[in-house]
Formats: structure tokens, sequence, C-alpha cells
């Protein structure tokens, strides 16, 4: 079994402080398998994989531009982008294209 897709879940907890209910959360998981996955006992597969790793890019975005600690508070925080919408839903919906036209707002040079 690859653990690779284990080893992002833990890069999001330790890069952009997410919980394990955040992640468990935008990959429509439930918290004590995000636990097994945090521990290396299991990795995601299919749907699940999908949106951790959609996540995980979003999150990385994020944190370069808000700063780390800012991430989990933006993926929480219903984004009138998004149609007031909050990330981490949108992105359990499958919306990471969405997601990702909302970050590229906040990159843009004429943000702020």
């Amino acid at each position: 079994m690859s653990l690779a897709y284990a080893d992002e879940a833990i890069h999001l907890r330790e890069a952009a402080a997410l919980s394990d209910r955040d992640i468990a959360r935008a990959t429509g998981s439930g918290v004590s398998t995000v636990s097994a996955w945090l521990r290396r006992e299991r990795a995601p597969r299919g749907r699940r994989a999908e949106r951790l790793v959609e996540l995980s890019a979003i999150a990385d975005r994020l944190a370069a531009v808000l700063g780390p600690e800012r991430v989990p508070v933006w993926l929480n925080k219903p984004v009138p982008a998004l149609g007031h919408q909050k990330p981490l839903d949108v992105i359990a919906d499958g919306g990471y294209e969405q997601v990702s036209r909302a970050v590229a707002e906040l990159e843009s040079p004429t943000f702020g």
C-alpha cells in the first residue's frame, strides 16, 4: 500500500494547520478515517484521494498568499465569490475549479 496520499494529509495538518475535522469534511471521510491517515495506518483512495490532493493544492496556494495560520479560517468562512458557500464544502462537492478561481483572485496583484 502506498502511503503517499496519507503523507499529503500529514502535509495539510503541518503546513496549513488544518484539523482532522476540516480534512474529513473536505474529503467526505470520517474523522477517525482521517486520523488513521495521519498515523499512516491507511491511505485514502478514489474520490477521497482526489479531494485530498485538491484540498492540498488550494491550501498551499492560500498559505503563500494569506499565511498558514489563516488557511483554516478562509476555508471555513462563507466566500462571496463562491455564492457565500464555505470553500471546504465546495471542495467536498467536487468544486475544486470554483475554489481555485476564488484563490486566483486573492493571488492577483490587484487584491487588497
